[in-house]
């Protein structure tokens, strides 16, 4: 389960806000606009989370990744939204 001590770690500067739960987390970056959707599993280990990823609201949502908690896949959205800032 997401505590609420991770969600200081979305920034709303960064972030849309879209959705904050126990479980889930719905985000857009500021920076490309792209739609991100968290989801804590708690398994194997309590935090772990699966990213979805999308570019626009209309489209549906693809696998991005996985991380061990909320922290590192902040990190890993950033890293993305800086890859597709430098391809532009």
């Amino acid at each position: 389960m997401f505590g609420t001590r991770w969600f200081e770690k979305i920034n709303p500067q960064y972030f849309n806000i879209i959705m904050l739960s126990g479980h889930d987390v719905t985000v857009q970056s500021r920076n490309i606009g792209h739609y991100w959707y968290l989801h804590n599993t708690d398994y194997p280990a309590e935090g772990n989370c699966v990213i979805f990823h999308k570019h626009k609201a209309s489209h549906p949502y693809h696998l991005h990744g996985r991380a061990g908690a909320l922290p590192q896949a902040v990190q890993s959205i950033k890293k993305h939204d800086k890859w597709v800032l430098s391809e532009r």
